[in-house]
């Protein structure tokens, strides 16, 4: 089950951190590249205006393919099953690698726009396809730590581009050369490396075995798989399992994400994963980031040294995920994410205050760095990683690919919204900005409190039962 999670975590998640956080390094290169492309092309000098809306198309169209692929990942997942849809996927990564790794020597900027936009795509699907097949495949009381991987391979992506921005500072070899001047595009392509080794050793693994019988009718290729992930003395608890939802379900096709809408069967589940998701990427941990370098100057940390302590921000989100996943089966999951989101509003009240005085004691900036820090690991132990967790396994087969979809599309335009709108928010209100965090943080976990009941240790039928009650009234 570890190598499993192991397989499709490098080629789902891990690309959708990877690929966020690479951009970063090579900004002055690709700024000087944009440059001398359009002065070589058109015989003029770009205009500074110009090459701010190039390099927000370069960094920005990753969220409109990662849109893109949030819409088509569902779907991917039913016709070619959640397996045969990661491996399609890679497709896309090395297509989208070529047209990053050929744009610098052709002297063309569109293929790297058009790299960058496939690179989105293959994130959104991944990000859409990974967490729906691991929640298969996982025996219900591993489920979540299982699940986590999600959360892991996608911190450890960020983590692992923050490292290679630090190129410059670290004398290696190969960070060097492919962060040099000439060498950039070597950088953006990378991500063909993950794509190349899901393709090695994801076809090693079988397919999702609720998806081999409740989709496809195959008990018998549904048993072998179950055999290969819980072992021959295991597996039939599991295959029990899957059977009774396969009877409750009476063939039921895989929804579409519109007939979730309607279906007054998972009203509150699609409403829970909504303001799960939005909360999720409107908690504040964008202008936690943003704030970061201001706050470690603040502290009197030196200017070269600001990108080690970022790299450790980058750090504790990763360790944390890593704890989430061991303790999110014995804790459970409504402890950790509405403890997550209550302990992310003191943090967000007490930056504010920080922040407002920092002036007044030395060593108020010292608490400013201690909340940046304490804010980043209540989101890695909480929302980080349980949303997509709950996102599995508040639905039944036919319904989570298209939960994934919608679950997937709110998160894209949820985070495109808050990257726009940020900057302004950041401008009117100042430090004051956390306070509009804080409000938010709060009344997700008391919308967690109210509403979702604990998923740890219970099938997707006990679960749905949990849910009949709120969708029908109690005494249904």
């Amino acid at each position: 089950l570890f190598l499993a999670v192991c397989a499709v975590g490098i080629g789902g998640t891990f690309q959708y951190g990877y690929n966020v956080s690479i951009i970063n390094a090579p900004t002055q290169h690709i700024h000087k590249f944009l440059n001398e492309t359009w002065s070589s092309r058109y015989h003029k000098e770009l205009n500074p205006d110009l090459l701010t809306f190039l390099w927000s198309v370069i960094a920005s169209v990753f969220s409109l393919g990662g849109l893109c692929g949030a819409l088509i990942g569902g779907s991917m997942a039913i016709r070619l099953g959640r397996k045969g849809a990661l491996l399609m996927n890679n497709v896309i990564a090395i297509l989208a690698s070529i047209l990053m790794g050929i744009s610098f020597p052709t002297g063309l900027f569109e293929l790297l726009i058009a790299g960058r936009f496939l690179v989105g795509i293959n994130s959104g699907v991944g990000l859409c396809v990974q967490p729906l097949y691991i929640g298969e495949f996982a025996p219900k009381h591993l489920r979540g730590g299982l699940a986590m991987g999600t959360s892991i391979f996608l911190t450890g992506g960020i983590l692992t581009g923050q490292i290679i921005g630090l190129r410059q500072e670290m004398h290696f070899f190969t960070l060097e050369l492919l962060g040099g001047e000439k060498h950039w595009p070597l950088l953006l392509s990378s991500s063909c490396i993950p794509a190349l080794a899901q393709l090695l050793f994801l076809p090693w693994f079988p397919e999702s075995p609720r998806y081999l019988l409740i989709d496809r009718g195959d008990e018998l290729s549904c048993a072998k798989a179950l055999k290969r992930f819980h072992g021959s003395s295991e597996y039939r608890r599991e295959m029990e399992d899957i059977q009774r939802e396969c009877f409750a379900l009476d063939g039921e096709k895989p929804k579409k994400p519109w007939q979730l809408f309607t279906d007054p069967g998972v009203r509150w589940q699609l409403i829970t994963v909504i303001v799960m998701t939005m909360g999720q990427q409107l908690s504040g941990i964008n202008a936690i980031y943003f704030y970061a370098t201001y706050v470690f100057q603040q502290a009197g940390i030196l200017a070269e040294k600001i990108p080690y302590v970022t790299l450790g921000t980058g750090v504790c989100e990763c360790l944390t995920a890593l704890s989430c996943g061991l303790l999110i089966d014995y804790v459970g999951r409504r402890y950790l994410i509405i403890g997550g989101y209550l302990l992310m509003t003191l943090w967000c009240t007490v930056l504010t205050f920080s922040l407002t005085y920092q002036e007044l004691y030395p060593w108020v900036p010292y608490m400013s760095m201690t909340c940046v820090f304490a804010f980043i690991l209540s989101f890695g132990l909480g929302p980080g990683g349980i949303t997509n967790t709950l996102t599995a396994e508040l639905f039944v087969q036919s319904s989570r690919p298209a939960a994934y979809m919608i679950a997937g599309t709110v998160s894209w335009i949820s985070f495109f919204t808050i990257g726009m709108l940020f900057p302004f928010i950041v401008n009117g209100l100042k430090q004051y900005c956390f306070v509009v965090f804080l409000l938010e943080c709060f009344f997700v976990a008391a919308f967690i409190f109210l509403i979702i009941p604990e998923t740890k240790n219970k099938s997707f039928l006990e679960i749905k039962k949990e849910f009949h009650k709120l969708n029908f009234g109690r005494n249904s």
